[in-house]
């Protein structure tokens, strides 16, 4: 057993070099031996390919202003490994991450012992949140998202008043599948008999997948576009406002604090859950906390200033429609500016096109290693860059502090990729600040 936080966390992290296991019988393992705290709980299960994390958020922001206490569950963390698992948007203690490690540890040793073989180290974190939202703490309800796909995904345990599918894009396409329909039918893989499936998916073949699935699982679909809907207003200086309407209520004006016109679908997606648990589940939500809850709902890493003169922007822009998104936001909002951009990926993306589309809107592009097994090297994303100045670090805190000392303050600096390279960065600069 384990004597100090720290060699919990070792314990864990360790588990990664089981690399990704998909399937459901090592998690419906522990459940059964740890007296199924997922029937326990009552949770909003969230997949899709891009948004699920801010989407997350907003339930989060709007439920906790009324004073519901929530738990949330969510991959990667930014800053420090106890955000994975929370309550009251507040990352658990050291200590209950110790007491939950020690829970898990004699059944990770049984298990691997049987021919299930050992539990993954995402697998033990979703059965530490399980645990401790059922057991340890109970909260009113767990919000719960999607590690990979859904249909294998360890999260796939729970089951939940409500499954959200937030959009479908070409992502871990060596496990999912290569095209939108496979991908969809992976995260369609969420929907539960009788449970009801809110997406914001727009491909149409995507759409038939989860429909279908939907059909068979005798659940009833609430498409973004159809049943509920948005129109954007206008950006402010901070994030963005937009109106909207589904089919029990509409809002003329509604804001958010995170910018990006894609913010906006995954607001409307939380807004109709919160809709939701009001009509369906009795939770009284009042307009005022569905408004307040969506303004302050923040979550770090997604088009986020960390710095003015020059401003210098986080986004972890991980796949080609993360990379899109960004694009767009920057070419809106800073046409008029020079674009400064650092970037590091994983290897197994489509590095072709995000470089492609970041190449169009930079004045300089800069490529860096990361200490991370998947990250993709740096003299090898230079190559792919068409750009005429672009350039390649192996230290990315070398390439970071000499582009915010070299650029000028009324241009931009944008330091966006992975997620874990992003939580480096952001660590980095804390401890530097």
């Amino acid at each position: 057993m384990f004597t100090t936080y720290e060699e919990a966390i070792d314990w864990i992290h360790s588990r990664l070099r089981l690399g990704v296991k998909p399937g459901l019988k090592r998690m419906e393992w522990m459940m059964e031996k740890l007296n199924h705290p997922e029937r326990r709980i009552k949770a909003i299960h969230i997949g899709g390919t891009n948004g699920k994390g801010s989407t997350l958020t907003y339930v989060r922001s709007i439920l906790e202003t009324e004073g519901i206490m929530v738990g949330s569950f969510t991959s990667p963390y930014i800053e420090q490994f106890n955000e994975r698992i929370s309550v009251g948007g507040v990352p658990i203690k050291d200590e209950e991450i110790l007491k939950l490690a020690n829970d898990i540890y004699p059944l990770a040793v049984e298990l691997e012992g049987t021919e299930l073989g050992a539990p993954t180290e995402f697998e033990v974190i979703t059965a530490m949140a399980i645990h401790y939202f059922a057991h340890i703490e109970p909260v009113d309800i767990a919000l719960f998202e999607v590690g990979l796909g859904g249909r294998l995904d360890s999260t796939n345990v729970i089951h939940p008043l409500l499954s959200i599918i937030t959009n479908i894009g070409l992502d871990h396409m060596q496990i999912l599948g290569d095209n939108y329909k496979d991908i969809a039918f992976e995260k369609a893989g969420i929907i539960k008999q009788g449970t009801p499936v809110l997406t914001g998916v727009k491909q149409e073949e995507a759409s038939e997948v989860i429909l279908s699935a939907a059909k068979e699982k005798q659940s009833k679909v609430y498409q973004l576009g159809k049943q509920f809907t948005f129109e954007h207003i206008l950006s402010t200086e901070t994030g963005e406002a937009f109106s909207y309407k589904d089919i029990f209520s509409e809002r003329d004006y509604l804001e958010i604090s995170m910018p990006g016109a894609h913010q906006v679908e995954n607001a409307a997606l939380a807004v109709m859950a919160v809709e939701f648990l009001n009509q369906y589940f009795s939770f009284v939500i009042s307009e005022e906390s569905m408004k307040a809850g969506l303004k302050k709902a923040y979550w770090p890493g997604r088009f986020e200033t960390v710095q003015h003169n020059p401003i210098m922007i986080l986004d972890g822009a991980h796949n080609e429609e993360g990379i899109s998104a960004l694009c767009n936001e920057l070419e809106k909002r800073y046409s008029d500016r020079d674009i400064h951009i650092i970037f590091a990926a994983l290897a197994d993306k489509k590095l072709d096109e995000m470089i492609k589309q970041l190449d169009k809107v930079a004045k300089s592009i800069t490529f860096v290693n990361f200490d991370f097994p998947r990250a993709a090297d740096s003299s090898e994303l230079v190559k792919i860059s068409k750009h005429d100045d672009k350039a390649a670090y192996t230290d990315w805190k070398e390439a970071v502090q000499a582009k915010k000392d070299t650029t000028a303050k009324k241009d931009i600096l944008v330091v966006t990729g992975s997620l874990y390279f992003i939580s480096e960065v952001k660590k980095w600069m804390k401890r530097n600040s």
